[in-house]
């Protein structure tokens, strides 16, 4: 656009050295009705660009939301799946053969259980912070690296989301199971031989591990839409960040 306008105002400074005084007047009056559209145009281009980001980063958070709170969303994912704490992994094949196998196992699935319960509670405080973005935010975005937009939630929303995840992990691994398997673990790694007590807060432990995964899971999604065509479901983010 930029382009076009450079060459229109020569075309029109051209004519204007061979004119009459009244025909440069009129012709200033064109021109500044030119820069006047120009700059409203412009401003509307932007507007797009904004109203994209938004969409995208709504879209973005609701599905990587979704994902994490479907049942199995963190423990059936390889990636961001929540793991026995280290202290229990480096005692991991002395407590299975002692026989507590089964219980691990269901130590490690519940973590993942209440990471997904808790997941729900991050979908409002991203999409408020959506409502609070710039357009110099919204034009950083857009021109940034592929996890540009995770990072900025990150740094909009990590303090505010830990917050909020801290008492709702803390109820769903009571409803699951956690809170009893660890102490029951923690017991047991006391008496056993070669082993020492876990030592560990529990619920810090898997705030911090569901957050990782539901930055990891936002970041994914983010990267679909800006490499991935088909992930651009809305005409908007088409126009934004093209069709192909």
């Amino acid at each position: 656009m930029r382009t076009l306008l450079y060459l229109l105002m020569s075309a029109i400074l051209t004519t204007v050295f061979s004119c009459s005084q009244a025909s440069v007047d009129r012709f200033g009056d064109s021109l500044k009705g030119l820069v006047d559209i120009a700059g409203v145009r412009q401003g509307l281009i932007e507007k797009k660009v904004i109203e994209g980001i938004k969409e995208a980063l709504e879209i973005g958070t609701g599905n990587a939301v979704q994902a994490l709170s479907q049942v199995g969303g963190y423990y059936q994912n390889p990636i961001i799946k929540i793991l026995l704490p280290e202290a229990l992994q480096k005692s991991e094949k002395l407590l299975r053969a002692a026989g507590y196998g089964q219980l691990l196992d269901a130590f490690e699935l519940s973590m993942n259980q209440a990471a997904e319960k808790a997941a729900p509670a991050a979908k409002e405080i991203f999409w408020n912070a959506i409502k609070e973005m710039t357009i110099s935010d919204a034009q950083k975005l857009l021109e940034g690296s592929e996890d540009e937009a995770t990072m900025y939630f990150k740094d909009k929303t990590y303090s505010q989301l830990s917050s909020a995840f801290k008492p709702l992990v803390r109820m769903a691994m009571s409803e699951v199971g956690v809170t009893r398997r660890f102490q029951q673990l923690d017991d047991l790694m006391k008496v056993l031989p070669f082993t020492e007590s876990l030592g560990l807060d529990l619920d810090q432990y898997v705030n911090d591990k569901a957050l990782d995964g539901l930055f990891w899971m936002l970041a994914d999604e983010e990267r679909k839409i800006r490499q991935d065509p088909s992930a651009r479901v809305t005409e908007l983010l088409r126009q934004v960040f093209g069709s192909e």
